[in-house]
């Protein structure tokens, strides 16, 4: 394995490289090489999302993070569709994140719902139909942080231009790293291939479903920060079953453990560090090999963010409260959801 290709390693493959070293010196030498990455890799997404915070304004450093991870994730997964049908359904889903969020913001809660039932529902359709990539993660992701950050007026507009610069960039890193990867499937047959029989099609439906319905109960209960709440519920309504219950076990526990540390930790940090408490979170997450210690890490950031307006114990009480509610609900959804539409197939055995 070159170094090149140790590069493009996550983190659990590095840490099983490192692991496998026969020799001290040759630990050493992967060891050298993972931290090589990690600090590359931060020092790229600094540069990034400040470069989007001075251009597009500070209110707008979460499109930098969208525009981010959209770019990480598309340079090496695609749509399971002909490569320009993808590039087309790349621009689609980016004309949903510049809208879709700052609609869903504009109207009540039954006008909310509607418009996040619609616009995740296009993006789990045209976005998720290659379940193995996990795009949901990202796409919907993207779609709740840019909800939850909403910005209007002057700041609005320039997060469409901050978001239409994104989706060239993405599409030119689409279409290069994509151009030569053969699919005789094109966007039409998504539509054909949308089937409730399909154990594909329910899960994009139970992710639409869970998702916005969970945010719309927050919002009833007038819970803040409802879309920590949807991003917990995504983040375990999966389509592998086995998949689940690692995601709850690893979540809960983490956000609590992250609450814990940022509730003794944040009042004795200077006021000059707050601003550096996400990137801290962020070298956390990249030197994490598993998903409940990314969720430890995950945590500061968003906590950091919340506190100017709920203050530290509300920003750590909510996080820990809408993560669980997030979790539970979302797993609980799951399970009545795809019992329900299990029956569709009953008929069909019995005949």
């Amino acid at each position: 394995m070159t170094i090149y290709q140790e590069l493009q390693l996550n983190q659990a493959g590095s840490k099983a490289v490192i692991k496998s070293s026969l020799t001290g010196k040759e630990k050493l030498k992967h060891t050298a090489i993972y931290l090589f990455k990690i600090f590359i890799t931060m020092v790229f997404c600094m540069a990034f999302v400040i470069g989007y915070s001075k251009i597009f304004g500070d209110a707008n450093s979460v499109v930098g993070v969208v525009i981010l991870l959209c770019i990480m994730v598309f340079r090496f997964a695609d749509f399971g569709i002909y490569t320009p049908h993808g590039l087309s359904s790349l621009f689609i889903i980016f004309g949903i994140l510049a809208f879709g969020p700052r609609l869903a913001n504009m109207g009540g809660l039954f006008t909310e719902l509607l418009v996040n039932l619609a616009c995740i529902f296009v993006l789990m359709l045209l976005g998720c139909h290659n379940v193995i990539m996990g795009n949901h993660s990202t796409l919907v992701l993207g779609y709740l942080l840019l909800y939850g950050y909403d910005v209007t007026g002057k700041m609005y507009l320039l997060r469409l231009a901050g978001l239409a610069v994104g989706a060239l960039l993405t599409g030119i890193v689409f279409y290069r790293n994509h151009k030569h990867v053969t699919y005789k499937r094109s966007w039409k047959d998504l539509l054909r291939e949308f089937d409730l029989h399909s154990m594909r099609t329910r899960w994009q439906l139970s992710v639409t479903f869970g998702v916005s319905t969970v945010i719309l109960l927050a919002g009833l209960l007038h819970i803040p920060r409802a879309m920590w709440a949807g991003i917990a519920a995504m983040s375990v309504i999966l389509p592998f079953h086995e998949d689940v219950k690692t995601r709850v076990k690893g979540r809960i526990p983490g956000n609590v453990i992250g609450g814990i540390v940022f509730l003794l930790v944040y009042p004795i940090l200077p006021k000059s560090f707050y601003p550096y408490i996400g990137v801290v979170g962020g070298i956390g997450v990249g030197f994490s090999a598993t998903y409940g210690w990314q969720a430890v890490f995950n945590s500061f950031g968003a906590m950091a963010i919340a506190v100017s307006i709920l203050g530290v114990e509300g920003a750590v009480f909510f996080r820990i409260f809408n993560n669980i509610l997030g979790a539970v609900y979302g797993l609980l959804f799951n399970h009545v959801f795809q019992y329900s539409v299990s029956k569709i197939d009953e008929p069909a055995a019995q005949g």
